[in-house]
Parts: C-alpha cells; sequence; structure tokens
C-alpha cells in the first residue's frame, strides 16, 4: 500500500444529530473491487453492534446506525458495513448476488459468466447518494437475483453459487462478490459508520435482521471489498479482534475448495462456519465449540456425555480452531433469519446480549451504551466465553450463552 500521504481532519457528525467530534487520522489510498496492492498493519479495536426481530417484525436501518455510531472511539474511517436480512421478499427465492465493480469492463465480464451459469432474474444498481463525504473513489454497487443452472455435476444450487463466487473473486480483475444469499445484502465501503449508513440511505431498508461493524483493521488494508460483514450465502460474520491460528485456518478452507482473497483473517471465520454446518451437518452450538473449545482441564470437569462430544470435536476439527481474541457476530437465514454471537474461549474481547422482551428484539454489541442508544428498557447480560447466544425468529432465544455446551444435544 502507498505511504501515508497526509492527515485527515474531518467532523464527525452523528447518526442522531449529537454534536461533532473533530479526529486527526492518517489519510490512506481507497481501494474498491481490486485488491490493493501490499499490506499496512494499523493498530486498534472494532466494534459490532446486531439487532433481530424475533417476532418477525422489521426494523428501520437507521436503528442499526445508530447503534454502530455512538461507538465511533472503535473505527477510524478505514471501513465499516451493515447487513440486512428480510429485504428482499418479491424475490425471496433468487441468490441475491451483490457487487463492487471498479469499471463497466468488469462488470460486463462478471454478467457474460453469470448468463453462462444461470438466468439473472432481475438486476439493478444498488442505491447510493449523489454527494457523499465518503472518500473517491467509489466502486459501481449492483445487485442481481440469480438462479444458478443445476446440472448432474453440480446438483447443489448453494453449492453452485459458492464456486461461482470463489472464480470470479479470484478471477475477474476489478469485480467482487460481497454477498450472495437469499433474501438478503450487504452494504459497506470505506468510511465512518455514519458515513457509510448514509452513502446507501439505510434509513429507506426495513429487516427482520441487522448485523454490523465498524472496522479499524489490525493487520489487514482498508479497502471497500475486504470491510465487514464478510459474506458466503446466507452467512454474515462481523469480527472483532485477531486470528493468530489463521494459517492452519486458512489451509483448513482451502483443502475444501475455498479461495482466500479477501485480505483478512475474518475471511476464514466464514467458510468455516459453511464447512460445518452446511457441509457437514453440525449444529450451531456444536459448530460454535468446535471453533472455540473448552480448555482440557475444563473438558475433565464436564458430564460423560459432554466429554465424548467435546473430545471428538477438538479431535476431529483442529484445523477449524480459532486461536486468539474475537467477538463475533454471524447471521444466517436457513432455516430462519438466526442471529449468533459469541467470543473466544478467554473473553479477550468484549461482548454484552441485550433482550426487550415485550417487544421481541434482541441485540448484541462489543458495548452496553450501543444498546442503551436505542432501547432503554432492555435486559442485559454477558455469555460465558466460546459459549454462544443465539436467537431466531418465530423461537425467540434458543440459547443464552450461559448454558452448559452441549444442552440439548444428544451423542448418538
Amino acid at each position: 500500500m502507498a505511504e501515508m500521504v497526509g492527515k485527515l481532519e474531518g467532523s464527525m457528525n452523528y447518526i442522531d444529530g449529537s454534536d461533532e467530534e473533530i479526529y486527526d487520522f492518517p489519510e490512506l489510498p481507497s481501494y474498491g473491487a481490486a485488491r490493493p496492492p501490499g499490506l499496512t498493519s494499523i493498530m486498534g479495536g472494532c466494534g459490532i453492534a446486531g439487532c433481530i426481530d424475533v417476532h418477525g417484525g422489521k426494523i428501520r436501518g437507521d436503528k442499526i446506525a445508530k447503534m454502530l455510531s455512538i461507538m465511533s472511539e472503535r473505527e477510524n474511517g478505514l471501513g465499516s458495513g451493515y447487513v440486512a436480512y428480510g429485504i428482499f421478499p418479491d424475490h425471496k427465492d433468487d441468490y441475491c448476488l451483490q457487487f463492487f465493480f471498479d469499471d463497466e469492463e468488469s462488470m460486463s465480464a462478471v454478467e457474460e459468466y453469470l448468463k453462462s451459469h444461470g438466468e439473472i432474474t432481475k438486476d439493478e444498481r444498488v442505491y447510493t447518494i449523489e454527494h457523499s463525504d465518503v472518500r473517491m473513489p467509489h466502486p459501481i454497487v449492483w445487485r442481481y437475483f440469480f438462479i444458478p443452472n443445476i446440472t448432474p455435476k453440480s446438483a447443489d444450487p448453494d453449492q453452485c453459487i459458492v464456486d461461482l463466487v470463489m472464480k470470479i473473486n479470484s478471477s475477474i480483475p476489478g469485480a467482487f462478490c460481497i454477498s450472495s444469499g437469499k433474501n438478503m445484502a450487504v452494504f459497506k465501503g470505506n468510511g465512518f459508520s455514519y458515513q457509510i449508513a448514509e452513502y446507501y440511505d439505510l434509513s429507506r431498508y426495513e429487516a427482520q435482521m441487522w448485523c454490523s461493524h465498524s472496522r479499524f483493521p489490525t493487520n489487514t488494508p482498508g479497502w471497500w471489498a475486504g470491510t465487514h460483514p464478510i459474506c458466503l450465502l446466507d452467512w454474515s460474520v462481523c469480527h472483532n479482534g485477531e486470528i493468530t491460528s489463521y494459517g492452519v485456518n486458512r489451509k483448513f478452507v482451502e483443502m475444501n475448495g475455498y479461495k482466500c482473497t479477501l485480505l483478512t483473517d475474518s475471511e476464514v471465520i466464514t467458510y468455516i462456519w459453511d464447512i460445518l454446518v452446511r457441509k457437514h451437518g453440525l449444529p450451531l452450538q456444536v459448530a460454535a465449540f468446535a471453533m472455540a473449545p473448552a480448555y482440557y482441564d475444563d473438558m475433565a470437569l464436564m458430564s460423560d456425555h459432554d466429554k465424548q462430544i467435546a473430545q471428538q470435536l477438538r479431535i476431529t476439527y483442529k484445523e477449524a480452531f480459532l486461536n486468539g481474541p474475537f467477538s463475533i457476530l454471524v447471521g444466517k437465514t436457513c432455516p430462519e433469519v438466526t442471529m449468533l454471537a459469541m467470543a473466544d474461549r478467554k473473553k479477550l474481547r468484549p461482548l454484552i446480549i441485550g433482550h426487550n422482551e415485550s417487544d421481541g428484539l434482541v441485540y448484541a454489541a462489543s458495548e452496553e451504551c450501543a444498546i442503551r442508544n436505542v432501547d432503554e428498557n432492555v435486559r442485559t447480560w454477558v455469555t460465558n466465553p466460546g459459549n454462544p447466544m443465539i436467537a431466531r425468529v418465530g423461537e425467540g432465544i434458543i440459547r443464552y450463552g450461559t448454558e452448559r455446551h452441549f444442552e440439548g444435544i444428544s451423542n448418538e
């Protein structure tokens, strides 16, 4: 990445119109769909925030922006993003492929590739405001509703989409697929959280669930495609932390056919969820344990039933173990819109959960202020290390993150 070329001294206007604050941060080049040259490390934290209406109601996008933007000390303007679930009811059975393009040439190449591998049922430019504080250049943001061709060799439409995304992201210059699930889409880019929310005018969207991330990159460059959420199919991951086991984790996902092109350790987390749950059929809480397993001393105190499951997971999925500090929000749509929130097994990154039982709203965030900023009538708690909170539309909170790891799981 090019050397720092100056200082950015700008005003920070919060979503709720509160007083502005002045920040003095290094100005770095802005990259769109093209991979930035080299790597630049800027140490810091990240902010994550999510909310889900388990009654199936809709949440406006400005609410999640208000949650995220109050944690301004956790970002530096290098990137922020949001993912919305349940926003395309008229196309809920089509895959929504959302792209960043650097130019018309890359866009045409992707369209030709899509047409040769399926049917584009509709395409449209993703709305962005005409005048923005988000630094140039801005990529073209385009959306395709798509049905893949099914062949005897590729009978699984989900796998067809995975193969298609991996091919485009690794071989078509200036193009990057940033989300590829059904009835969901990602809105992200280089900028502060309030800037990205304004850039996409999130207030025009209503969703059953939102997850979000304000990025302060640790060991990766700030670029449009590499900002969080990181998505594949209906999976989305917002990650605060650093995966020190990245090398082993990357080899694990690459051996399973995935290509790592995002220049971030968070990418492997997304692919591991897809492997363990979609491909191997593990329940969410079991997959969570495989990624953040208990220590052997703690396993020795488990019941025989739990100990047997824990030992088998440690042996079978040792390459999926995420070492290092992290807290993550995970979103998915199958079988219903679901939010999972968990921290690492040492709880080295903050995570707090909130629940407004009367309204059916469940929240997760790095800081309690993010939750209180939008809902004062909420009960909050923290999950146990490595233990996920899981909330689902139609079912409510199915795990609080304080239960035994394998409560309700059979070892048959």
